[in-house]
């Protein structure tokens, strides 16, 4: 599915979820058709600009499945920062980031279990404080490693938890807020 509710390709939409969407809601930060997990929509067109153009940087944290068993080197290169090739085919430094190695996914997402667990591989969680296009993924494969599931499992304090694939939680306006640890603007 993908994190829109109109498209002109033949796509599973949020739309087709079944769940009454309110009108004017949209999707904050979005997936994309590779990706999985926590996706924020809101009818609030300001949490966009709050949440990621503020001055404060606001964490998103990944479950990630690598190819191969990546190594402690390999795992402290991603936490200092590494160079990835970004839009327009610039190179860029990401910026420090929480990183570690799994050993059990589905504690921290029950939805977790992958076929591709019989072949060696790695189960990563990062904490990043900034998004750049498929950044996670250009992130491991700089390192040899290629990203074979990426599950968003939190944005700053709203955590996927056990919420299942598909499945909508709604929170009211003041608990939404002060999870993203965003104020309101009147």
């Amino acid at each position: 599915m993908v994190s829109q509710f109109i498209s002109t390709d033949q796509v599973r939409l949020l739309g087709d979820l079944n769940f009454n969407f309110p009108e004017g809601i949209h999707a904050v930060g979005r997936l994309d058709n590779e990706s999985e997990g926590l996706l924020i929509l809101t009818t609030n067109k300001k949490v966009t600009r709050l949440l990621f153009q503020g001055e404060k940087k606001h964490t998103r944290t990944y479950l990630v499945l690598v190819k191969n068993v990546m190594s402690k080197e390999t795992l402290q290169q991603i936490r200092t920062g590494i160079s990835i090739r970004i839009k327009g085919g610039d190179n860029y430094i990401s910026s420090p980031c929480k990183a570690e190695i799994v050993s059990n996914a589905q504690e921290i997402y029950p939805y977790a279990s992958d076929p591709r667990e019989k072949y060696p591989h790695t189960w990563l969680l990062l904490t990043l404080t900034e998004g750049k296009f498929h950044q996670v993924r250009k992130m491991v494969l700089a390192v040899n490693h290629r990203c074979l599931r990426l599950i968003r499992v939190s944005i700053e304090n709203i955590l996927l938890n056990d919420l299942k694939p598909g499945e909508v939680k709604e929170f009211e306006e003041e608990e939404f807020f002060r999870l993203l640890e965003i104020e309101p603007e009147a």
